[in-house]
């Protein structure tokens, strides 16, 4: 798959969320709201990679410990993405054109 297509993917799921909402009398989720449940998501994330490495103990009823971070790894992207479609941002360019910058950066070091 290509990034446009786990783009397009996130927002059939945002919309899906939009639909559930207004059929439960909520309105859908602004961006910050999108930006607040991503922080939340990392927070998660921090929690296993911390479990992972043996700094923590594993978050009760996670068990497996590998498939957990790949979860959170999925919500993340997915909170990326939305967060990106959202506000006008082409992810697949930027990601390029910070890439680009950042190697550039290295090799000059």
């Amino acid at each position: 798959m290509q990034l446009s297509d786990f783009a397009a993917r996130a927002q059939t799921i945002r919309q899906l969320y939009d639909e559930q909402a207004r059929r439960d009398g909520r309105r859908p989720w602004t961006a910050a709201e999108f930006a607040q449940g991503f922080a939340g998501d990392v927070g998660d994330l921090m929690k296993l990679v911390m479990a992972k490495q043996g700094l923590r103990p594993a978050p009760t009823g996670k068990p497996d410990l590998d498939a957990a971070l790949a979860h959170e790894l999925a919500d993340c992207l997915w909170s990326v993405l939305v967060l990106a479609d959202l506000h006008g941002i082409n992810l697949e360019q930027a990601f390029a054109a910070t890439m680009n910058r950042l190697e550039r950066k290295l090799h000059q070091a």
